[in-house]
């Protein structure tokens, strides 16, 4: 039998792109929906470590298995690395959206001289019910661009361009942004202490 990893998120594309990765690894990914858990984690921290901490806990603790979370934001350097830690909180009004959010920067930026350049960040916490607790980090590098172009990924990725690629990250093909997102080298450095739980389990 598999050994079983929680992934704790109930964002859609975030699973994708996880599948995406560790799939190949022989784990059976597991959603919080497949276990009937509904949780609600309060990311109250002061870092993206402590975000993916709390939420990578709560779930390995609620699944009674491991558990892989992630914080992540987009932070640009004309906004003093803004909304960062806060992307997907950045307009504080009930029911924005994602374009919205990318309304919302941009309308911060305007005035500001160009090129906006940025990155998006992420931390992968892996977190077993014992309380363990081990972190990756990944970086992505590019710039916001004031329109928005493509039609895949999620969040930001429309409006942040790729200059190496001459893409911005929702018009790269899918299997491309998985193996460069944030995201992903943060998952890719988390290799290492998921194979040591691998050879645990």
């Amino acid at each position: 039998m598999k050994p079983r990893l929680l992934i704790a998120t109930e964002n859609p594309g975030k699973m994708r792109e996880f599948h995406e990765i560790l799939a190949p690894l022989g784990w059976e990914l597991v959603t919080p929906q497949s276990l009937g858990i509904n949780l609600t984690v309060e990311e109250d921290g002061q870092t993206y470590s402590e975000n993916a901490a709390k939420k990578a806990l709560a779930y390995a603790r609620a699944g009674n298995m491991p558990a892989l979370a992630d914080d992540s934001g987009l932070e640009v350097d004309a906004l003093d690395g803004a909304p960062g830690l806060y992307s997907a909180r950045y307009l504080a009004r009930p029911g924005a959206t994602d374009a919205d959010r990318r309304a919302y920067l941009l309308e911060n930026l305007q005035g500001k001289p160009r090129p906006w350049m940025a990155h998006f960040h992420a931390t992968v916490a892996v977190a077993t019910p014992q309380g363990e607790i081990e972190f990756a980090d990944g970086d992505c590098f590019g710039e916001v661009i004031p329109e928005e172009r493509g039609t895949g990924g999620f969040g930001y990725d429309p409006i942040f361009y790729m200059p190496e690629y001459g893409q911005t990250m929702a018009e790269l093909p899918e299997e491309q942004k998985n193996s460069l997102s944030h995201r992903a080298r943060a998952v890719k450095n988390a290799l290492p202490v998921l194979m040591k739980l691998l050879s645990k389990s």
